[in-house]
């Protein structure tokens, strides 16, 4: 079955801006741009600190820490020093509401 979580109000969100939150032990970035809402592992794969001070930058976090990129569209590392991806997870907007489906963490 799957299992999503609510985050926020679809209109509470704001474009670029890093919506950080916590879900079990798994820290969540969720970013809205301008083709839709998704949601990233918010730690950096190169020191496993947060991205939530990181820029945004097109469809890119930058690490705040050591500049790592990382695409926010599929969690791809795109600039070292980093070179593990990140894990992503589905959104929707249902009945208004922002969700992320978790099942990835079962992996």
């Amino acid at each position: 079955m799957t299992h999503w979580i609510d985050v926020a109000g679809e209109h509470q969100l704001e474009t670029g801006v890093v919506h950080e939150l916590r879900y079990e032990d798994c820290s969540i970035a969720v970013i809205k741009l301008a083709d839709g809402i998704h949601a990233i592992e918010d730690v950096c794969t190169h020191d496993y600190e947060s991205l939530g001070g990181g820029l945004i930058e097109g469809d890119e976090i930058i690490c705040p820490r050591h500049g790592a990129r990382f695409c926010i569209r599929t969690g791809e590392v795109t600039a070292p020093p980093a070179y593990e991806d990140l894990r992503t997870f589905p959104t929707r907007v249902h009945e208004g509401r922002v969700q992320i489906c978790v099942d990835a963490l079962d992996d």
